[in-house]
């Protein structure tokens, strides 16, 4: 066998990234991804049935005068403006849940393919796609967030996009490598030489043989997206008032901390479980795809 013949043969058996149904098997066997499915599920339960659970609880909507400000009535007291915090916790997470997930879905989505594109096609168009996706690298992300929205100004749809963009260049890079491991493969030349339509390939050949390392970065995103939102929220850049935020309560109850802690430590609290809950499900994923990429090079 010539050296050009092994060049192409090792990556088809060594570098092969496991399938998603066979990642997630493999994550799961891992108790730090049950903790986290577990710890992440109860804030998503939470943020779910909360806008109905909340006014059932308490007897009070998200905008009701429930008593005087920072005062402990009822189940977690009152804010600056005498709204049940806990009605207001419970129907907070909604909209938190809803932009990270979709600002994560527009980001992988977007970086797949290019990251796809730029491996599968090689050459100047890898060079171009990658060189630019360098010079998006080089902008901070959280910086990014906050010029556009200091221009257009603070809209739902534009912090899915802003983030779901910063996002798209991290999960680029991640998916180029994983194209380029695959695309000498066998399968990949029997499509070609029977002329399949490049589109196809990418679609039907490469991408189910990249999921794995696409669900650890859509773990990984998730989790900076929850962040970055609860931050720009935090700001007064995110969601606005009058509206229920975990973020925005933050800030809204940060001066009466000591007074009243439940305004503050509520949405501290589920923003840090659900943080952490996803951070152990990624960390989970990538320690079974780097698993079974050892075994595969064995």
């Amino acid at each position: 066998m010539t050296a050009v013949e092994e060049e192409q043969v090792v990556p088809a058996v060594a570098e092969t990234p496991p399938r998603a149904a066979g990642l997630i098997r493999a994550a799961w066997s891992f108790p730090q991804a049950k903790v986290g499915a577990a710890l992440a599920g109860i804030v998503i339960l939470v943020a779910l049935l909360g806008p109905w659970l909340g006014p059932v609880l308490t007897g009070h909507s998200t905008t009701d005068f429930a008593g005087k400000p920072f005062k402990p009535d009822g189940i977690a007291g009152t804010d600056g403006l005498g709204r049940d915090v806990l009605t207001r916790f419970l129907a907070g997470g909604t909209t938190l849940l809803l932009y990270a997930v979709l600002a994560t879905a527009l980001g992988i989505v977007l970086g797949a393919l290019i990251g796809m594109i730029a491996g599968y096609g090689g050459g100047w168009l890898d060079s171009l796609l990658m060189r630019g996706n360098d010079v998006l690298l080089s902008f901070p992300q959280l910086v990014i967030a906050l010029l556009a929205i200091a221009v257009i100004g603070p809209k739902g749809w534009l912090l899915v996009l802003v983030i779901g963009l910063t996002h798209a260049p991290r999960t680029a890079r991640v998916a180029r490598q994983a194209t380029v491991s695959v695309r000498n493969h066998d399968y990949i030349r029997a499509a070609e030489m029977y002329a399949v339509p490049r589109s196809r390939i990418l679609l039907r050949e490469i991408l189910p043989n990249i999921t794995g390392p696409l669900m650890v970065e859509l773990g990984l995103r998730l989790t900076y997206s929850i962040g970055y939102i609860a931050s720009l929220s935090f700001l007064g850049l995110g969601i606005q008032p009058p509206a229920a935020d975990w973020g925005l309560m933050i800030n809204e109850n940060r001066i009466a901390l000591v007074v009243q802690p439940w305004g503050v430590l509520l949405p501290v609290a589920a923003i840090a479980v659900l943080a952490v809950g996803t951070n152990l499900v990624a960390d989970s994923l990538a320690s079974a795809a780097a698993g079974r990429t050892r075994e595969a090079r064995a």
